[in-house]
């Protein structure tokens, strides 16, 4: 589920434990695209802090990893 602020569209991820920091290294490759944060190391839930205009971007970069890693969407946590 996205999240979006004012400022930036947050995707949340469950991710497989071992690709926290693969996820994390190839959205670092694309500069500018998105801030990944982890907000749980035990489930593995992380965050793509996005700017509003690379959300497509985050969107194809997902997909085209999907085939390596197996990610699921999450809801936005409650407020």
């Amino acid at each position: 589920m996205i999240a979006a602020r004012s400022d930036t569209v947050e995707i949340y991820l469950l991710v497989p434990p071992e690709e926290i920091a693969y996820v994390k290294f190839i959205f670092e490759s694309y500069e500018g695209v998105a801030v990944v944060r982890t907000i749980d190391r035990k489930r593995a839930v992380i965050v793509l802090m996005v700017a509003p205009d690379f959300a497509v971007e985050a969107r194809r970069i997902l997909e085209a990893i999907r085939s390596e890693v197996a990610w699921e969407e999450l809801p936005a946590p409650a407020v």
